[in-house]
């Protein structure tokens, strides 16, 4: 006689063994085995560009390190120099270009002042200018600068437009001069802020001159090798 399961209403072998087969009389599944994805990554050191030393600025995991590109990793100035503790007030942002190895190396896409360290800068009875425009430097890469300035009183209009052009003429000149690299070391580092200052200062008082912003807008495109047919014996 055939086993019975209760509620089971079977009444043959071949019965039961169809029913089992469907899975009403609770006996296990089969589990699939859950894969860790942890273990399928590799680990990356990423370096900052060579405008900051290529120093290491991040270790990050990469599921398939054929397509890291256009990954953004977020840092800080004082993270790269551990020099001024003021650094902190730097957000800098570089964008994996390629991985070789255990090494992934980027491009500099921007910095920006922190929203902190901006609002400490504005006070009351003073008068901002900011200037805004795009720059290509001299190997063809396009960046966009955002220059702020304050003053330590009230500025007329007249004196904001002489404020801005001034910063226009150091900006340009700086960027049709310098290759991509050596633009953004001086934007970041504020030494084109403070070729605006020594200039600017003739025509107002000035409280602060930086570079707040700056972003990559375009880079130069490759340039394409011409195949020359053979020559004819």
């Amino acid at each position: 006689m055939s086993p019975t399961w209760e509620g089971s209403t079977a009444s043959s072998d071949a019965d039961i063994i169809s029913e089992i087969r469907k899975g009403r009389f609770g006996l296990p599944k089969k589990v699939a085995k859950v894969r860790d994805k942890w273990k399928l990554k590799s680990w990356v050191t990423v370096t900052a560009s060579p405008s900051f030393g290529n120093a290491p600025i991040a270790r990050v995991p990469l599921t398939d390190v054929e397509k890291p590109a256009g990954r953004v990793i977020e840092t800080t100035l004082y993270d790269i120099l551990k020099q001024d503790p003021q650094h902190y007030a730097f957000k800098l942002f570089f964008q994996i270009d390629r991985v070789e190895g255990e090494t992934a190396y980027t491009v500099f896409k921007g910095h920006e002042y922190s929203r902190e360290f901006l609002r400490s800068l504005i006070r009351r009875g003073s008068s901002m200018s900011d200037f805004i425009k795009d720059y290509a430097t001299k190997d063809g890469y396009v960046v966009r600068v955002y220059c702020t300035a304050l003053s330590q009183g009230k500025m007329n209009t007249s004196k904001k437009r002489d404020l801005r052009l001034i910063m226009d003429k150091v900006i340009g000149e700086k960027a049709a001069g310098m290759n991509y690299e050596g633009f953004v070391q001086e934007l970041v580092l504020q030494k084109v802020a403070s070729d605006v200052y020594n200039e600017a200062k003739k025509i107002t008082h000035l409280r602060h001159v930086g570079v707040r912003k700056s972003k990559l807008i375009a880079k130069p495109e490759p340039r394409k090798v011409e195949q020359l047919a053979p020559l004819a014996a």
